[in-house]
């Protein structure tokens, strides 16, 4: 799933879409992989997964980000149909 992560927002929000990509706004600072680590466990958090669940695939060090999410499929597919028309 690609996501664009937003960081150093004000508050940590999933949802809306950025071309075809899910939003992940949080409030840490692109520092040390700080950011990609606060947006993996926001997305385990919308999708009502553990952290263990969802890893990175490409993107470490971008804001456009692959990551991977364990689970449901149909479940997760419904999850982030919800989650792209905030």
């Amino acid at each position: 799933m690609a996501v664009r992560v937003k960081p150093a927002a004000s508050r940590t929000a999933v949802g809306g879409r950025h071309g075809d990509a899910l939003i992940v706004a949080v409030t840490a600072k692109p520092v040390d992989g700080k950011a990609t680590e606060a947006a993996l466990r926001a997305v385990a958090e919308a999708f009502g997964v553990s952290r263990s669940s969802v890893t990175l695939v490409t993107g470490g060090t971008s804001r456009d980000k692959v990551i991977g999410i364990t689970g449901p499929a149909e479940t997760l597919a419904r999850r982030l149909d919800e989650l792209l028309r905030q």
